[in-house]
């Protein structure tokens, strides 16, 4: 039986912090603000699939209150979400993604990005979708570049 999950995610940028998105780290002045290493777009992949598995989601799995995820790589709490996905007997079929980010443009990182993510869910690079688009210097945080939002949809079986 196919399943679809959504998740969202959004994070502040701020200076002394490394931009990382889809497990690439991405050359930028301001990086995520967060408990873990702060990828928006993992992160809002892992809601994308525990919403589909109807197996909560990040906060619940990994609070911002216990300290072993204090700088965590996100690639590390998506391959834990993983095994879960697979020793329920889940495959994942596709997903796509849209990062909204005012600055830097991620055109050039874009296919490393797909292929990072598909290898970390175990599928075809055709099967990652990520979009970019900017807020066009309106909506607040987001379009002064103070903030990303990362959406994701994923199809399961």
């Amino acid at each position: 039986m196919s399943r679809i999950g959504t998740g969202w995610d959004i994070h502040a940028l701020v200076e002394g912090r490394p931009l990382i998105l889809g497990g690439v780290s991405i050359e930028s002045k301001k990086g995520c603000l967060g408990h873990s290493d702060g990828d928006a777009l993992i992160h809002a992949v892992i809601d994308s699939i525990l919403g589909a598995c109807c197996l909560g989601d990040i906060g619940t799995l990994f609070p911002d209150t216990d300290p072993k995820y204090k700088g965590i790589s996100s690639k590390t709490l998506l391959s834990e979400v993983m095994e879960k996905v697979r020793s329920k007997g889940f495959k994942i079929v596709n997903v796509d993604t849209t990062v909204i980010l005012q600055s830097p443009k991620l055109g050039p990182y874009k296919d490393e990005i797909r292929r990072c993510m598909a290898n970390l869910l175990g599928i075809a690079e055709d099967c990652f979708s990520v979009k970019a688009k900017t807020a066009e210097h309106m909506l607040g945080e987001l379009g002064s570049g103070d903030a990303v939002v990362c959406q994701a949809v994923c199809l399961i079986d």
